[in-house]
């Protein structure tokens, strides 16, 4: 085997690894991914350790002139990723020694691959966090749209799923602006943890070399370095974060893919998906199924497990680098590609349904859906105890069902017979739109809220 082939640590390690554990270990088939962010971050280095004077001016040129090589040989799709070079670190350190020599053995002075991975990961989460984000203003965007055109579309409110009281279904998809909201800050907040530059931080104790740490932290775009050598190595809180939010983020998005569902359904027929964004049935020729809904609505799962298998390996793990860490860096691409691909897939359906108005409308006539209203009105014009009203209103809903009656049927006289007190402009709490727009506590459902929040949401 000739010298170039062999591990890095064949001088100590006299014996050849098992070629199938070899295969089983090597992580490059996935950190290759890091390979932009490593160069980077190997440019940088050897910058400062120039700079600290511990290799010389034409050390570093050389590096850095065998590094951007390496990168465009990747870009161009001319570079042979092999398992045996076990990561993307190696694979480049070793080529490094075929393009420039011996001076290749600089490029690791004061530093390990413990640090060389995490600066790698961080940089890579960090680009990847902004990405998320702005797919998510999209999604936003795409929602407020839909909102404007229906400020005035009538629909039931369910709790259990039965109708509850009407609500615009603006304001029924504005609830999803707020949690996207939520999501988008919860990724923001991931800057926090990514913001601290391990590089410097060496295997676990730091390096007897007179590094700059500032100086990498400031070209690498971090804002301060890490304070514990042990616990930088050690670390992957910055992961379970970006997990974390991720898997709520997966999680609103399969609520609102299951409401659509739910809404597409011949059950309810309250809207209507696009060809664009449905498929067809191998034997049932009519049918169009909502399968880019059902394809959101699974992909939470994927974001779950990899957030339990991340807390699972961190959490019986001693301090500072194990093996075990290693899938980190496949769980968090895994997870980034499906959120992003949920995004996406959820911002084309949000620009392919229609919504069925009329529908809407008839649903929310149905099951006694200003009962609350009713019970609302008899303590504000008789000065009852909500409870009694509420108790009153029963007894009301109860008769019409018994006679088969919606509460906008029920004659004043009925009403007399039922609450002798009752007057006779209890009608207009059973007009759906008077409902609506009595709701005008801040973050109700009044027609004049939902306008606000718009605008509000538009200047954010």
């Amino acid at each position: 085997m000739k010298k170039k082939n062999k591990s890095i640590w064949n001088t100590r390690i006299k014996g050849n690894t098992s070629n199938f554990f070899q295969k089983v270990s090597s992580s490059i088939d996935v950190d290759k991914r890091l390979f932009k962010e490593d160069i980077l971050a190997s440019i940088v280095h050897v910058e400062m350790l120039n700079r600290q004077k511990i290799i010389n001016f034409k050390v570093k040129n050389k590096i850095i002139w065998g590094l951007k090589k390496i990168q465009n040989l990747i870009v161009k799709k001319k570079y042979i990723f092999d398992y045996k070079d076990e990561d993307i670190h190696m694979s480049i350190e070793k080529k490094l020694y075929e393009l420039i020599g011996e001076d290749a053995g600089y490029i690791h002075t004061a530093r390990s691959r413990n640090d060389q991975v995490l600066v790698d990961l961080k940089i890579w989460m960090t680009n990847s966090n902004h990405k998320l984000i702005k797919t998510l203003d999209q999604t936003i965007k795409n929602i407020i749209k839909i909102a404007e055109k229906n400020i005035y579309t009538i629909m039931p409110g369910f709790t259990h799923l039965k109708n509850a009281q009407p609500i615009s279904f603006a304001h029924y998809m504005l609830a999803y602006v707020e949690m996207f909201s939520r999501d988008k800050k919860r990724l923001e907040n991931n800057f926090q943890s990514l913001s601290q530059n391990p590089l410097g931080s060496g295997a676990l104790s730091g390096t007897s070399f007179n590094i700059d740490r500032n100086f990498t932290t400031k070209k690498l775009g971090f804002k301060s370095p890490t304070g514990n050598s042990i616990d930088t190595v050690s670390d992957r809180d910055f992961v379970l974060d970006f997990l974390y939010a991720s898997s709520l983020c997966a999680m609103h998005i399969s609520r609102l893919a299951e409401e659509f569902i739910i809404w597409n359904s011949d059950a309810f027929k309250l809207i209507a998906l696009n060809d664009s964004i449905v498929t067809g049935s191998s034997i049932m020729p009519q049918k169009k199924n909502p399968d880019s809904l059902e394809h959101l609505r699974g992909k939470v799962s994927n974001s779950y497990g990899n957030l339990f298998s991340m807390m699972t390996i961190l959490k019986g793990l001693p301090l500072s680098y194990f093996k075990d860490l290693q899938d980190d860096k496949k769980i968090v691409f895994d997870t980034f590609d499906n959120l992003m691909n949920s995004i996406k897939i959820l911002n084309d359906v949000l620009k392919n349904f229609s919504v069925n108005k009329s529908e809407m409308t008839n649903l929310a006539n149905k099951g006694f859906i200003t009962a609350t209203d009713l019970a609302d009105h008899l303590v504000k014009n008789l000065n009852y105890p909500f409870r009694k009203s509420y108790q009153l209103t029963a007894r009301i809903v109860n008769y019409c069902e018994k006679n088969k009656k919606k509460l906008s049927d029920l004659s004043y006289k009925e009403l007399k017979m039922l609450e002798p007190n009752i007057k006779e402009d209890v009608s207009k709490v059973f007009d759906l739109k008077n409902s609506i727009n009595s709701k005008k506590s801040y973050g109700g459902t009044s027609f004049e809220n939902i306008k606000k929040m718009i605008k509000k949401y538009k200047n954010a």
